[in-house]
């Protein structure tokens, strides 16, 4: 086993490859129409052993060890999962941050026409992802012989109704819209669904672990904290960001105490989302929501956000690209089945929301973009399927058919949406509008919904 002191060492050398890679590629992405986490995503899968180890297995297998033998048996090695804590907590900052960001009174004035919406990008893939997963186990080789069908049948219909928040946010940043109803409904319907998709993997795990009180408390424990966030957790950070305020009156740049206090709270909310099974991520984004917006906030997303996504968040990508090996897609059965996940996650997500949209009066154009935006699956897929490798339901194969439908997924949202948003300004419709914060239910019909 490798000291401390070499970990280290090696670790720095890892985080000069990953920022190196990611932005390298980033200009290929950007003219491709991308967002630069998409460029992150694919520099995880560039560096594992789908690409630098099927070139050079190698420097591949020395820059990014996974095991390690130890009095002749492997474990993981320390330096891979020095990477994934790093990931992690980038992880958790991110989604406080976009917390932070998130506009709930644009949400509110269209909560119905969101939840009804999300529901149904829940219910169509969920029906034909449990098929699909069903029909894995019915063929052999995807899942473990202790997963049974039921169980893999929830587990794809999870992994198909999944949307990646993190990646969905950082995608409506990037194309400028988060003062948007577009994009505050698809933040809204993919936090439902994300919240659905790891209750269904709380459910399996804990079948698969023979204790169904581990999806009880993942349901219990995530409602109870979100309300208890929203109402005394609110309350309670509103004071900090009061106090924070005073400070930075009294002259104080940034209010080093309110900052602890805060990275406190946000440090016990991921470990207890975590600890009851809605995982860390969903505990970090309704903390972000209920903090009180004003120039603490600002202050924190200034000193943050670089450092969080562009040096933190990488270094998960790249731990999920240590997993997947894309050669094992080109075997002929397997690749008719990733040909077969990729049509039912895309049409049945995709085409449910858009459906959705439109009986919710949203415009045809509008409606569409919703639907290709929802199927950016990115981070949480990846989340998901690191989730279920660990648990031991599933191998290298299915973990590379999923990650697959991910990478296609995903890279195909922006250049839809930005597609349909050409064709609605051709007809005389920005889908792309800010909508006024005062903005109620009754005034909706005030701002052109497109087309």
């Amino acid at each position: 086993m490798p000291p401390p002191a070499e970990v280290a060492l090696h670790f720095f050398l890892q985080v000069a490859v990953i920022l190196g890679a990611y932005r390298l590629l980033t200009p290929l992405f950007v003219r491709l129409g991308q967002s630069q986490v998409v460029a992150m995503m694919f520099a995880g899968f560039a560096l594992g052993p789908s690409l630098l180890g099927a070139v050079a297995p190698d420097v591949q297998h020395w820059i990014f060890p996974t095991k390690v033998v130890v009095e002749g048996v492997k474990v993981v090695h320390p330096s891979h999962m020095t990477l994934y804590v790093v990931g992690q907590l980038g992880l958790v900052l991110y989604m406080f941050l976009v917390g932070t960001a998130f506009n709930t009174r644009i949400f509110v004035s269209h909560a119905r026409t969101a939840g009804l919406t999300s529901l149904a990008g829940i219910a169509a893939p969920m029906v034909l992802g449990g098929l699909v997963g069903w029909l894995m186990v019915d063929q052999g080789g995807y899942f473990a012989e202790k997963v049974s069908a039921w169980e893999a049948a929830l587990f794809i219909a999870a992994a198909i109704a999944v949307t990646a928040f993190p990646m969905l946010a950082w995608i409506i940043h990037d194309s400028g819209l988060q003062e948007t109803r577009l994009g505050t409904m698809a933040l809204a319907c993919a936090a439902v669904d994300d919240v659905v998709s790891w209750i269904l993997l709380a459910a399996v795990v804990a079948s698969i672990k023979g204790s169904a009180a581990l999806a009880i408390t993942a349901l219990v424990g995530g409602v109870a904290y979100t309300v208890l966030m929203l109402t005394v957790g609110r309350a309670g950070l509103r004071r900090v960001g009061d106090w924070a305020q005073r400070r930075m009156d009294a002259g104080e740049a940034f209010p080093v105490g309110p900052f602890v206090v805060t990275m406190i709270g946000l440090a016990l909310a991921a470990w207890f989302t975590d600890k009851t099974g809605i995982y860390a991520v969903f505990g970090a984004f309704v903390m972000g929501v209920s903090m009180p917006r004003g120039a603490f906030v600002e202050a924190l997303r200034d000193r943050l956000e670089p450092l969080v996504g562009y040096v933190l968040v990488p270094a998960f990508f790249i731990y999920s690209g240590l997993n997947t090996k894309l050669s094992t897609v080109f075997e002929t059965d397997t690749l008719l089945m990733a040909g077969l996940v990729l049509l039912v996650a895309s049409v049945g997500k995709g085409l449910a929301v858009m459906v959705a949209g439109r009986m919710q009066g949203l415009g045809t154009h509008e409606s569409r973009s919703l639907g290709a935006l929802m199927n950016a699956r990115g981070l949480m897929e990846l989340i998901l399927l690191n989730i279920g490798l660990e648990a031991g339901m599933f191998g290298v194969e299915l973990y590379t058919v999923l990650a697959v439908m991910t990478i296609i997924t995903t890279f195909a949202a922006t250049p839809l949406h930005r597609l349909f948003a050409a064709r609605a300004r051709r007809e005389g419709v920005d889908i792309e509008a800010a909508v006024p914060l005062a903005e109620t239910d009754a005034e909706k019909d005030l701002v052109p919904a497109g087309r």
